[in-house]
């Protein structure tokens, strides 16, 4: 049978895959849509010029060799570019075969002319570009944000995009985890160090709620133009909080303009998000393509040693000194987020000189039992999966291994079911802390799951007796 370009594509990412990291095999061949085959002529869609581009530039071997491997001597691969602004694309051939050197033959809009003096949403009206306040926390540095396996992507794509704004590979980079993990931080250290690093530049930090209450007002008093204009001026413009976004659909029209404007004069775009750019809701398609089209990167909860070394850290910054038994402690027992472990510490300091008494184990023990009890607690897919391996007795890294073993999937399933129905953490970041897995797998593991427990109730009693080891 004649294959179609669907399968054609997928074997095609099958090698892909197997040639590239999993970080890169998601940010650049994922979003990827096959569209047709014609002959030996294989036509993808991509969603942007940039992206094509880049295909190019770092791919363009890996691509010909997996076509011709799949369509024979003759096979060639042609790009389709959406143009979202238009709903229309043009098409290019895959450089190395009959390459066409058509210039864009829709063209991208000329950006509107700049306001001589927008209005500045932040101070007053008058304010000249320079004078504009970066509202960034100095606290906030690279300095002290501690790099371990749960941030280190993130972290090193924050330093390559404040060494070279706007004219690197991860523009937007788009920084995403549950709450109290560290994402305000590090754009904050982001953006402080392309300040430090390139002082002729203009950056502004602003939360979405911010954002969305600046638009309101400008929509009120009918200067929307000055309002996008002034967006328009910034150099390294900084989103936190984008999720905030959803449901407010002018608000994401005026900021979907800004964003393309920023990205096509080579301006640098940081956002955070509390989900993976897949797992938002009620925001707009065209915006979350371009979310994927630079590094989408997540941070996780920090494992013991990260979290003990984040203490430490806090702890020299403000003077205090605790032992290192008592800092284990903390860091083993607090496995919420980072930002509850240092509201545990500051109470404990805070109980030990109002009381006049010696930080012990005992008085920790208390102040975390209390605080703990005060808190709505929130399990975290390391601590799940350390529950779930404990109870089928199978060693953490094997759950990482790929094995059809019965004993190993099922274990992953429940890690994964268990990840998704106690833990704020995205799909995305219960796939890769549960062997690298990817969005569809996790879906398919919670279904999986949640179909065997109203069927089975061996299983079903099973479940509810990992739960039980989870809470105690």
């Amino acid at each position: 049978m004649t294959a179609n370009h669907l399968e054609i594509w997928r074997k095609c990412l099958e090698v892909i895959r197997d040639n590239t990291s999993e970080q890169s095999y998601a940010t650049w061949f994922k979003p990827i849509v096959p569209i047709a085959l014609n002959g030996s002529v294989l036509t993808i869609q991509v969603p942007s010029q940039f992206f094509y581009e880049w295909l190019e530039e770092h791919y363009i071997d890996l691509l010909r060799k997996t076509i011709k491997r799949f369509l024979g001597p003759d096979g060639k691969l042609e790009y389709s570019i959406l143009m979202d602004s238009t709903d229309r694309s043009y098409t290019m051939v895959m450089p190395g075969s009959t390459r066409n050197n058509t210039k864009n033959p829709i063209g991208r809009p000329a950006p509107e002319t700049l306001s001589q003096n927008p209005i500045n949403p932040f101070v007053i009206p008058g304010l000249k570009k320079l004078q504009i306040d970066s509202q960034l926390n100095e606290n906030y540095t690279f300095d002290n944000f501690i790099e371990g396996d749960c941030n280190r992507v993130a972290r090193q794509g924050g330093l390559v995009v404040a060494a070279n704004p706007g004219k690197n590979s991860f523009n937007p980079l788009l920084i995403y985890s549950s709450t109290g993990l560290g994402k305000t931080h590090l754009c904050h250290a982001i953006g402080l160090e392309a300040k430090r690093l390139h002082p002729d530049k203009t950056v502004l930090y602003v939360q979405a709620e911010q954002f969305t209450n600046q638009y309101v007002t400008a929509s009120k008093n009918k200067n929307l133009n000055d309002f996008v204009h002034f967006y328009q001026m910034i150099d390294v413009l900084i989103i936190d909080d984008i999720q905030f976004l959803a449901k407010k659909t002018m608000t994401q029209e005026a900021f979907f303009h800004i964003f393309n404007y920023l990205h096509q004069n080579n301006k640098q775009l940081i956002i955070t998000s509390d989900k993976f750019p897949a797992d938002l809701q009620d925001m707009e398609p065209r915006l979350l393509s371009r979310f994927k089209w630079g590094l989408a990167a997540d941070l996780q909860m920090p494992d013991v040693a990260t979290r003990a070394a984040i203490l430490k850290r806090k702890l020299y910054h403000n003077g205090i000194n605790l032992p290192d038994e008592i800092v284990n402690y903390l860091a083993t027992n607090v496995r919420t987020n980072i930002r509850e472990l240092e509201g545990v510490m500051i109470s404990l300091v805070a109980q030990s000189s109002l009381n006049k008494k010696a930080i012990t184990v005992e008085l920790t023990q208390q102040i975390l039992d209390r605080f703990l009890r005060n808190s709505v607690k929130e399990v975290s897919v390391e601590y799940i999966i350390n529950v779930v391996c404990d109870y089928f007795t199978i060693p953490i890294e094997q759950l990482a291994m790929k094995t059809r073993k019965h004993q190993v999937v099922q274990a992953r399933q429940i890690a994964m079911f268990l990840s998704k129905k106690y833990s704020k953490a995205s799909l995305a970041s219960i796939g890769k802390q549960c062997g690298n897995k990817d969005h569809a797998t996790v879906h398919h593991a919670c279904k999986t799951v949640s179909d065997r427990l109203e069927t089975d109730r061996q299983f079903k009693a099973m479940l509810l007796d990992i739960e039980k080891k989870m809470s105690m």
